[in-house]
């Protein structure tokens, strides 16, 4: 009989083939927090061997997978935590300009079923660069354009996350690089489908005073990225944010959604992936 431990104990058994170290350092759960862990940081390993590594360290998720990937993690008794469902919309091109909606809208029709089908419950999205517009108009597109999909969201419980990033070392020029930005076009598309993809390292670059701020716009916040600061590296003893404090107050806060490790791992990939998870288990 094939049970999901047989599957597991198979892929790990061709992981340690590899030769690639084991997490040795991982918690034996994940926690009060969803933790989960971004692909793209990851991507000289095979996903599979991802999933089955994230799976025996407690991560409940994988991020940012496209959809031919969104049934992977499930095989490992996780999910994709968060996924791409709207191909037309990228970092520079992105909610603030009108003239994306109905590329932006098609996608979404398309994408976001496609999502609640493997029941993932996220889907990124991204504001755009400013390109001169003022931030004020950029905001007002934004929420017009929100307004046209965010039924498409209710209707499959899926919530739409404009992701936070900075502007000043990363993603130059890029308009939701305030949490005051993102939070007011939540509040004017006031939709429970609709929130903010919190990254604490884009964040922590751009204003600081992490813990207050997520205190104070809990409601408006969807999801979370981590990622040392400076240098967006392991979550350890080089980096300025206090990660358990951080992770605590999240917790403390009752967050249903997920904590996602969003950083490039220095050394062994998934020792430093099972550090930043003990880190973060509270």
């Amino acid at each position: 009989m094939i049970t999901r431990r047989t599957i597991i104990g198979s892929s790990l058994a061709a992981f340690a083939a590899t030769g690639l170290p084991g997490p040795l350092l991982a918690a034996p759960s994940a926690g009060r927090l969803k933790q989960s862990v971004s692909r793209w940081c990851y991507q000289k390993i095979p996903l599979d061997q991802l999933c089955a590594a994230a799976a025996k360290m407690g991560l409940q998720g994988i991020d940012l997978l496209e959809p031919a990937d969104y049934e992977t993690p499930r095989k490992y008794g996780m999910r994709c935590t968060m996924g791409y469902a709207a191909a037309p919309m990228t970092i520079p091109n992105g909610l603030n300009r009108r003239e994306n909606h109905d590329a932006i809208e098609q996608a979404f029709r398309v994408g976001i079923p496609q999502a609640a089908k493997a029941g993932v419950p996220n889907v990124i999205a991204f504001s755009g660069n400013r390109k001169g517009m003022s931030d004020e108009e950029g905001a007002a597109n934004a929420v017009i354009g929100l307004n046209r999909v965010k039924k498409i969201a209710e209707d499959n419980d899926v919530t739409i996350c404009i992701e936070l990033l900075n502007s000043k070392r990363d993603h130059a020029d890029y308009m939701a690089d305030h949490t005051a930005w993102g939070v007011k076009v939540c509040k004017e598309v006031n939709s429970p489908r609709v929130k903010l993809l919190y990254d604490i390292y884009h964040m922590q670059i751009m204003e600081g005073d992490l813990i207050a701020t997520i205190r104070e716009n809990i409601q408006w916040l969807g999801h979370f990225h981590t990622g040392g600061v400076p240098g967006r590296h392991n979550l350890d003893g080089t980096q300025e944010v206090d990660w358990h404090a951080v992770a605590k107050s999240v917790a403390d806060l009752g967050f249903k959604g997920y904590f996602a490790h969003e950083f490039m791992p220095v050394g062994d990939p998934l020792t430093a992936l099972a550090q930043a998870v003990k880190t973060c288990t509270v």
